[in-house]
């Protein structure tokens, strides 16, 4: 097992040379920043002077040297609108997207999985049509409209729940259901499929011929082994869930990683977007590795030794 993950993690070193590769060159084809930072009467003085104490009159391949030295060091440079380190903005900010992210997930879990498992238990039932019904719908509505729309009722109309901000937990429920409505369908979706394959197999026929009750059919015996393909599909889904942040935390004011991206891709602030990017990567390459060890837990015939 530590032998597979000294592996896993030395073949994440070039995906995170690659990553930061496309996103020096893609940040770059935005155009200089200086036209975003400096009013538009500045002097060409002035308009030197920043880009000389940024680094954006060096030639590009320069550039890229200095930030790939640094940025295997953790050090993106300083914002271009805060003054600060980029990566302290960041980290300033992580634990309100964490906050947000796990919420999300749970929610999807706790009401995703129930729902496939009903779904393939009551096949061809009026339930299972409501269930891939409203699963079809949650796949099919993007989430910005979805938040927008979201805060128009309970916020606006109803006067239930807070339209944005962080301060409770009443805070988190709009934002967190928001992205999570497509993933819980996703994963509904999914578990029922791996659910009816799991349910025709001679094991949990044997199981029900013991006289297992069938909540331990269902639970122990069915879930465990078809949740497997749920699993990955939560640890590809993480990729997705960074880019819905961004949007969602926008959409509610929430004071997250995500939130600060747009705000640095709209002001050009190429530090903070590298810097933002490179954690997305890191977590993302995080989370699969433990879905992957998460197999063996789950089937004891997986084995990476």
């Amino acid at each position: 097992m530590g032998r597979y993950i000294v592996q896993r993690l030395i073949l994440t070193i070039p995906v995170l040379i690659g990553i930061m590769l496309v996103c020096f060159f893609l940040t770059r084809l935005s155009g200089d920043p200086t036209d975003l930072m400096l009013p538009t009467n500045a002097t060409e003085e002035a308009r030197a002077a920043f880009r000389s104490v940024h680094g954006l009159d060096r030639p590009l391949w320069e550039q890229f040297i200095t930030f790939f030295a640094n940025g295997l060091m953790g050090d993106f440079g300083s914002s271009l609108r805060f003054n600060q380190p980029a990566m302290s903005l960041v980290w300033e900010r992580l634990g309100a997207t964490t906050e947000l992210a796990a919420a999300t997930m749970a929610m999807a879990l706790l009401i995703g999985v129930p729902a496939g498992v009903a779904a393939a238990y009551r096949r061809n039932t009026p339930a299972d049509i409501t269930i891939r019904g409203i699963t079809l719908m949650g796949q099919a509505l993007p989430g910005f409209y979805l938040g927008i729309i979201s805060i128009i009722v309970f916020a606006v109309w109803l006067r239930w729940l807070p339209s944005g901000g962080r301060g409770s937990w009443l805070n988190l429920i709009l934002p967190a259901a928001t992205l999570a409505f497509n993933l819980v369908a996703l994963i509904a979706r999914v578990t029922r499929s791996c659910m009816l394959d799991v349910l025709r197999q001679d094991y949990i026929r044997t199981a029900r011929a013991k006289g297992a009750r069938e909540r331990t059919v269902l639970w122990i015996h069915a879930l465990r082994n078809g949740f497997i393909p749920v699993l990955t599909v939560i640890g590809l889904q993480v990729g997705l869930l960074m880019g819905g942040v961004v949007v969602t935390e926008t959409v509610f004011s929430w004071p997250g990683v995500g939130r600060l991206a747009i705000q640095a891709i709209y002001a050009r602030d190429f530090p903070v977007v590298q810097a933002v990017v490179f954690t997305f990567a890191i977590i993302f390459v995080f989370v699969n590795l433990v879905v992957d060890l998460l197999y063996a837990v789950l089937d004891p015939r997986i084995s990476y030794n």
